[in-house]
């Protein structure tokens, strides 16, 4: 059976509900939104559906269902539990020439309700013609993560300037590349943003423009640090409208696999050791794409604003006049944690948390490590795999307990993810030990102890027993292959 989709304007409109249980409940909330004339038909109702009454916003017939009552009627719910009285009112309407809805019969209904995405004025409907709404409504919640919540205030903007968008452009193919402009233009990252006052000037300019060119833009996207799930609805929604997408090297393929097949993809992750672009090459990129008209995305692993180059790049754009905006990822430090059982904080262990790179003679000549060294706090170390040594010493000769705990964590939130447990003096062996690599993240405190009873995800922690492998030769014993990409290297290159 194929359905004509069909949008229907119930307002000021009687609808008849026969049916007071939680079914009911739902059609009638949905009909007074759509403001419905709505009487309730019932002999029992439930306490919501009771205080709509009470409050008038619809009308009760608690007695049995009488035929007179479709008399005036534009549309008809069954909602009882009863087959044959279901089947009798579908019958009843047929006749009047009525469309009826017999909740969870898809024989006896002549309309089906869909699962709905409210961006209004603009509605999204999906039907299965009563065949599977579960899948119906599972697309349903697909759709609302793609769907920003602007677009209804971008179709009432549009709406307000139609017409003079018809007298301005009195060619279709003139008219269509403006609409393209003006939807996903700096007007629509205007209205994303909550700037409406704005966003309405943006649009009044664009339609005075006499030559009415494209404008690009930049949105800073964080990837998170590898798993897919992780990455945030707007950064989705940010992939799915990029032209260009500026990902560095270890933002994990899964995570591009969820952008628009037709965008451009261009590489700019930098590793020292190879060659690399720079980011003044990066700089130039979006600089380029963006006045072409282009969406730019800037994709990078974890979150721009820390360790990510995240400021410079905005600065840039601001010097350049180029429209921007940010999405934030989750960073390295909460996704690694959170995947190797390890709370930040924790009340008995420790009462905050520092954020920190090590990846340069530079950064251990800036740190304050007399402050790092001190007790009741946790550290995590960012970009430090190749430094664990000096980390080590350091801390160690300010003072830090040689007990203190680790966590240092691969691949965080990957399915080769890697827990290696220890105590800060064996750090640098048990690292060396099991060939950590980069990307690997650093935890240590008192809350790194946690790893052991809290694991969740992938391989237990490998902590017992590694003092017997001695030297770092034993590493093929006990590592099993990993991959090279990762968010904490990703981060390091950004």
């Amino acid at each position: 059976m194929k359905l004509y989709p069909l949008f229907v304007d119930l307002s000021h409109r009687a609808v008849l509900v026969v049916g007071g249980g939680a079914v009911a409940e739902r059609k009638v909330a949905a009909l007074l939104e759509a403001g419905a004339q709505v009487t309730v038909n019932a002999p029992e109702l439930t306490p919501l559906l009771r205080g709509w009454v009470e409050q008038g916003a619809l009308a009760h017939h608690p007695e049995p269902f009488r035929e007179a009552w479709l008399d005036r009627v534009w549309l008809v719910v069954a909602a009882t539990s009863d087959r044959a009285t279901n089947a009798l009112i579908a019958e009843l309407a047929g006749l009047r020439r009525l469309f009826v809805n017999v909740v969870d019969d898809a024989q006896l209904s002549s309309f089906h309700v869909p699962a709905v995405i409210d961006r209004a004025p603009l509605t999204i409907a999906i039907s299965s013609g009563g065949q599977a709404p579960m899948l119906a409504r599972l697309l349903r919640e697909r759709l609302e993560s793609l769907l920003d919540h602007s677009l209804g205030a971008l179709a009432t903007l549009a709406a307000r300037l139609r017409p003079r968008i018809r007298l301005r452009f009195t060619q279709a193919a003139a008219r269509r590349r403006f609409y393209e402009t003006l939807f996903s233009g700096p007007v629509a990252t205007l209205l994303r943003q909550g700037r409406e006052a704005e966003a309405r000037r943006a649009a009044e300019s664009a339609l005075a423009d006499e030559e009415n060119t494209a404008a690009g833009s930049v949105v800073l996207v964080g990837a998170g640090p590898g798993d897919p799930g992780l990455l945030t609805l707007r950064g989705l929604r940010a992939l799915n409208g990029a032209d260009v997408i500026l990902h560095d090297r270890l933002v994990s393929a899964d995570v591009l696999a969820l952008a628009r097949r037709d965008a451009e993809r261009i590489e700019v992750g930098k590793q020292a050791g190879r060659h690399y672009v720079t980011q003044q090459q990066i700089h130039a990129l979006m600089l380029e794409h963006a006045r072409a008209g282009r969406r730019v995305v800037r994709l990078k692993g974890g979150d721009p604003f820390v360790f990510g180059r995240g400021g410079e790049e905005l600065e840039f754009l601001r010097a350049h006049g180029i429209p921007y905006e940010v999405v934030p990822g989750i960073t390295a430090a909460l996704a690694c944690a959170a995947y190797a059982g390890v709370p930040l904080t924790h009340r008995d262990h420790a009462q905050s948390v520092r954020l920190l790179t090590a990846h340069c003679q530079v950064s251990h000549d800036t740190l304050d490590w007399a402050a790092l060294a001190q007790e009741n706090q946790t550290l995590a170390v960012y970009m430090g795999v190749g430094e664990l040594a000096t980390l080590q010493s350091r801390l160690l000769g300010h003072g830090r307990a040689p007990a203190t705990p680790f966590a240092l964590v691969e691949n965080g939130s990957r399915a080769d993810q890697r827990v290696v447990t220890g105590t800060l003096a064996q750090l640098a062996g048990r690292a060396a030990a099991h060939a950590v690599r980069s990307p690997a993240l650093l935890i240590l405190g008192e809350v790194a102890t946690l790893a052991g009873s809290l694991a969740w995800f992938g391989a237990p922690p490998l902590g017992a027993g590694i003092d017997d492998f001695g030297e770092a030769g034993m590493a093929a014993r006990v590592r099993q292959p990993v991959r090279q990409d990762g968010v904490l290297a990703a981060l390091h290159q950004a």
